[in-house]
């Protein structure tokens, strides 16, 4: 169980276990087109969220968030899933405390954040898996503390549920400067992408694109590439 457990996270971080793969650089040209995306508003928040479930948002957010840091920037990385969070698996980190116990008050930030072996990469993980994620992730304590983590980060990342099957990415995407759509290659319906797409455009934050997941490319060994795209 442990040699699967170990194999599954090198797979999902295959920016630090394998940095010099084609994958590993769909990021790093992720990553480029995103500081492009915006060139007269600096973006210091940015959600991931896609469609539906296992559509591979949480392992794009967890290399994207590799690839800032690596650049040097001060990342941190926060898991907004606070139905089905994942985060703390990939990086195998601890999840008694989190984001929800935050907002409730019942943590402070230094109890919280936790430094990974990446240099200038952060995460907070979800915490306690709350009754109501919606409203804790709407109220004025959420908007409070954004403002405080975009004072001493560089980027920050949210990692969200689904957008087709709760209200938490819309709502988060209307807290930050830009969103980002996954979705997979052969598994994601069009009319879902363009629903997903038509809900983060009528959000406050600015659409920044989509990755395109799990997509086979021509006279490659490689079953899963990630492409950016600005949406039309």
């Amino acid at each position: 169980m442990a040699n699967r457990m170990n194999k599954k996270m090198e797979t999902q971080l295959i920016t630090i276990e394998n940095s010099k793969s084609p994958i590993s650089e769909q990021y790093r040209t992720l990553r480029t087109n995103i500081q492009y995306s915006s060139v007269d508003k600096e973006l210091k928040s940015i959600i991931i969220t896609s469609p539906n479930p296992g559509e591979g948002k949480s392992t794009t957010i967890a290399n994207l968030a590799i690839v800032f840091a690596q650049q040097g920037k001060k990342v941190l990385l926060v898991d907004a899933d606070l139905r089905k969070p994942t985060i703390h698996y990939t990086f195998n980190i601890n999840n008694t405390k989190g984001l929800t116990n935050l907002l409730m008050k019942k943590a402070s930030l230094g109890d919280v954040i936790q430094q990974t072996p990446v240099l200038n990469l952060f995460l907070l993980p979800s915490g306690t898996i709350p009754p109501y994620p919606a409203e804790l992730l709407q109220s004025e304590m959420m908007s409070q503390l954004m403002d405080r983590l975009k004072a001493s980060f560089d980027l920050i990342l949210f990692d969200t549920p689904p957008i087709l099957a709760v209200a938490d990415a819309q709502i988060l995407a209307n807290k930050c400067d830009g969103s980002i759509l996954v979705v997979k290659s052969g598994s994601t319906e069009k009319e879902g992408a363009v629903r997903s797409k038509d809900i983060l455009m009528s959000s406050r934050s600015k659409l920044l694109g989509v990755v395109l997941n799990n997509k086979m490319m021509k006279d490659s060994p490689y079953q899963t590439t990630y492409y950016y795209g600005q949406i039309k």
